[in-house]
Formats: structure tokens, C-alpha cells, sequence
């Protein structure tokens, strides 16, 4: 079985009138869910309460001292980035962070066979200092970790497919050789960083890929770039967890990106990143909701996505 893990106090994250990165993105994925009738077939799991242990897995202390403090100061914007909050945000973030663990307990302890976290805010632009691009922490950055220091796994893989690349994620394990980042991304594009050539340093060498494409890039690259790059790779690197930055703000017509995947793509790009791990991971897949700012079309790729992971 599929789990969902959907926490209604990630509504609570108000990033004022007009902003993309806003609440109705939650609703209109767990409406569809329902509407499609995937949301009665799937386990429901509440999300794990994150500590300060847990955050600091990924994120340095100060950081998460400063982050709070703004927070609940009401400060309109966090001081190390482009990322709105309101006083709900700490707790709606934690939330976020702690789906991606619980997913992680229920899908390696054996309870599901996969997980869909439809979380907000997002998390790949957060590194280990600074929260930036919409996102305060990093939510499958956090849910790698966990799976390394809690359920002793060696080695994951994170499948980042938003149009924007997971600065984030590739700062916090650049040069960590057990977990390898993919990315395909918009190039040039926001925030800016993801050339091919950043491919990690020292033990990380080599495990991080990154594939920037033009504008109105679609299906034929960013299925080429996973079948030709990535699964030879995982032929080598074996991961035991495969997690999943899942935008669909690389589906046509959003607002914030210029790619032109369709739901079906993502449906299909589901299943060739599930094949991955059924090949290496014993089928363990946890993803978790990144970008998707067209409520329409988020809805509906979302949709094809768990459709996917359900089989």
C-alpha cells in the first residue's frame, strides 16, 4: 500500500495575498486525491514530531535559532532569503520536516511500500544555514538523513525533477559520497546554480548529477537524462532508499517554469524512478511535495504521480 502523509497545519504557512507558494496548493492535491478516489485506498500516517536532534541532522544550530526567532518575532520574510512567513510557519515547517520522517519509518520498517508527503513549505532551496527560494527547512534532505542515522542505511538516492534546481540538497551532501543527488532543472534559470560540471567534491565526487535544460524542455530530455545518466549510475551507487523532490512545477503551463511535461510524463518518470527502486531498494520510494504553482495543474500531475506509486 501507498501512504499519504497530509498534515493540515502546513495550511497554516500564510505567505500573504497573491504569493504562488500559497495554501490552496494543498487543498487542490488532497481534493483531487479524493476526487480520483486514490485518497480512500491509500494508509494514512501522521507525521513524526521532529526534535532538535532531528533538524540537526541537516541543519546547524544557529540557523534553526535564528529561523524560529523570526518566526515567531512575525517577521514578514526570513533574513537569509526569499521566503515568506508568518507566525504558523515553525510549526507548519516542522510538520513538513517530520513527514518525511515518518514516511521514511513506515516505508523502511516495512508498514508501506511507498509514501506521498503532500507538505508545504517546500524544502530543497534550504541548505544547512540559510532558508531561501519559499523553503525554511529541507524536508528530503532531513528524510535522507533519518534513514542513514536512525534505520542505518548506507546509501540514498534523491530524484529532484522541480524545474528549479535543489540548491539545498546539493549543498548538504556535496561532499557526502552515501547520498547521491539527481537533478533535471531549467537552466538558466532560479536560484542560478546546477551546471553539469558540479558533480561533488572529495568523498562526494561523482554523486552528484546535475542535467540543466533550456526552456521548453520536455518528455524526450528529461526521460533521456534519467535513462541514459542516472540508471547506468545506479548500477554502481545501489541506493537502499530512494527519495523523490517531487515539483510539478516542471509540468507545462506553470507559472514559475518553462518545461512542458505532461501528467502522463509524470506518470511515467514515476515508474522509471520506482524501477530504480525495485531494482536496488527493495521498492523503497518516499517523495515528498516540492514545487507546482498552477493549482489545476499541479492537482491533476500530483495526481498521476501517486496514481503511479499505487501501481
Amino acid at each position: 500500500m501507498t501512504a499519504l502523509i497530509a498534515d493540515p497545519k502546513c495550511l497554516r504557512h500564510d505567505t500573504g495575498f497573491g504569493h504562488p507558494e500559497c495554501p490552496e496548493r494543498f487543498t487542490a492535491v488532497h481534493d483531487a486525491l479524493k476526487t480520483a478516489g486514490l485518497l480512500a485506498k491509500m494508509e494514512r500516517i501522521e507525521p513524526r514530531v521532529v526534535t532538535a536532534e532531528d533538524l540537526q541532522l541537516v541543519h546547524q544550530p544557529r540557523y534553526l535559532e535564528i529561523a524560529e526567532h523570526e518566526i515567531t518575532s512575525k517577521l514578514p520574510q526570513l533574513s537569509t532569503g526569499d521566503t515568506a512567513i508568518s507566525p504558523a510557519s515553525w510549526e507548519a515547517a516542522c510538520v513538513a520536516a517530520g513527514s518525511g520522517l515518518a514516511a521514511v519509518d513506515a516505508v523502511v520498517g516495512g508498514k508501506v511500500a511507498n509514501a506521498f508527503c503532500l507538505v508545504r513549505p517546500p524544502g530543497h532551496h534550504a541548505n544547512a544555514d540559510t532558508g531561501m527560494g519559499f523553503c525554511i527547512l529541507n524536508n528530503v534532505a532531513l528524510a535522507a538523513r533519518h534513514a542513514q542515522k536512525r534505520h542505518g542505511l548506507k546509501r540514498v538516492l534523491i530524484v529532484d525533477w522541480d524545474v528549479h534546481h535543489g540548491n539545498g540538497t546539493q549543498d548538504i551532501f556535496y561532499a557526502d559520497g552515501s547520498v547521491f543527488f539527481f537533478s533535471t532543472h531549467q537552466w538558466p534559470w532560479y536560484p542560478g546554480t546546477g551546471p553539469a560540471r558540479e558533480t561533488g567534491v572529495g568523498p562526494g565526487k561523482g554523486t552528484t548529477m546535475n542535467v540543466p535544460l533550456p526552456a521548453g524542455s520536455g518528455r524526450a530530455e528529461i526521460f533521456g537524462a534519467v535513462e541514459k545518466q542516472l540508471i547506468p549510475a545506479m548500477d554502481h551507487f545501489q541506493p537502499e532508499l530512494v527519495v523523490i523532490s517531487a515539483g510539478f512545477d516542471s509540468r507545462i503551463g506553470d507559472p514559475l517554469g518553462h518545461f512542458e511535461l505532461t501528467d502522463q510524463d509524470f506518470a511515467d518518470l514515476t515508474k522509471l524512478v520506482c524501477g530504480i527502486a525495485d531494482n536496488y531498494a527493495l521498492g523503497r520510494v518516499v517523495s515528498l511535495l516540492e514545487g507546482g504553482y498552477s493549482l489545476t495543474g499541479l492537482a491533476s500531475a500530483a495526481v498521476a504521480h501517486v496514481a503511479a506509486l499505487m501501481g
